[in-house]
């Protein structure tokens, strides 16, 4: 199944979900997930606890090994080369060669307790890419300033709000220039008051055309920004659509359940 976009019909896919499942053993968290998402688009997951959306969003990245199906990102298979009929698995440093190109953000924040706000957005491109000390400080100083942060450059992260720190880990993920931001419930782990600032910065990414999938329980935010909404529960879709479409007028009666306990 393909989710219906509204302002990238005619972009390329970034990433493309083929039939993917998902093992912890013997229990099937992912069943045969299709979906696509546009390049330049902002597409939404939602659904409860335990539905598979953080473990998909993981295995975009090869940090979760897909069992079976197919997921490509800008057109080349994640974690596998293809040959022939058969897949066979990239070495780790291969895979860390392509995961430089998507960005991720996660719950917990991440970021590196003994290195100050600007060392932290500095490090991945120094060590990862070989940038020169000085441009990759230049670089991290912009990107504070774009998520409202430059007066913090020399704070540490015990030093910074939760959505302070968030705010640094999403400059840090920006570092890279990716070409795909992926956020799992980048606001979760913050006291209410401290979510607007993060979501301002979401909301700035996507205006300036930046492909974002976001696992999100923020329904203002999918609603306003989204482009594209999904409604996962029990590993697998089970609508998908315009967000506003689905959040004012859902045709499942488990979108129904879910939406009426959370909006």
């Amino acid at each position: 199944m393909t989710t219906n976009v509204t302002k990238a019909d005619s972009a390329t896919a970034m990433v493309k979900s083929e039939g993917v499942h998902k093992y912890f053993g013997p229990v099937e968290v992912l069943k045969g997930i299709d979906l696509e998402v546009k390049s330049g688009e902002v597409f939404c997951l939602i659904g409860p606890s335990g539905s598979g959306k953080s473990t998909f969003l993981r295995c975009i990245n090869h940090l979760e090994k897909v069992t079976a199906g197919r997921l490509s990102v800008d057109g080349e298979l994640v974690g596998y080369r293809q040959k022939g009929d058969k897949l066979y698995e990239l070495k780790d440093s291969e895979v860390a060669l392509k995961r430089r190109d998507i960005g991720m953000v996660f719950q917990r924040f991440n970021l590196f307790p003994h290195m100050t706000a600007v060392e932290n957005i500095m490090e991945a491109p120094i060590q990862v890419k070989g940038a020169k000390k000085s441009d990759a400080r230049n670089r991290a100083m912009e990107l504070l300033e774009r998520v409202g942060l430059a007066d913090k450059a020399k704070n540490y992260p015990s030093q910074l709000s939760g959505g302070q720190q968030q705010r640094v880990a999403i400059a840090r993920a920006l570092a890279m220039d990716p070409k795909l931001m992926l956020f799992d419930e980048p606001t979760s782990a913050l006291d209410p008051e401290l979510v607007g600032d993060v979501l301002d910065v979401m909301r700035d990414l996507a205006e300036s055309g930046m492909t974002m999938i976001v696992v999100t329980h923020e329904m203002g935010f999918a609603r306003e920004v989204g482009d594209s909404l999904v409604f996962m529960d029990g590993g697998v879709v089970v609508e998908s659509g315009n967000p506003r479409d689905v959040l004012t007028d859902p045709q499942h009666e488990r979108t129904k359940s879910f939406l009426s306990k959370v909006l």
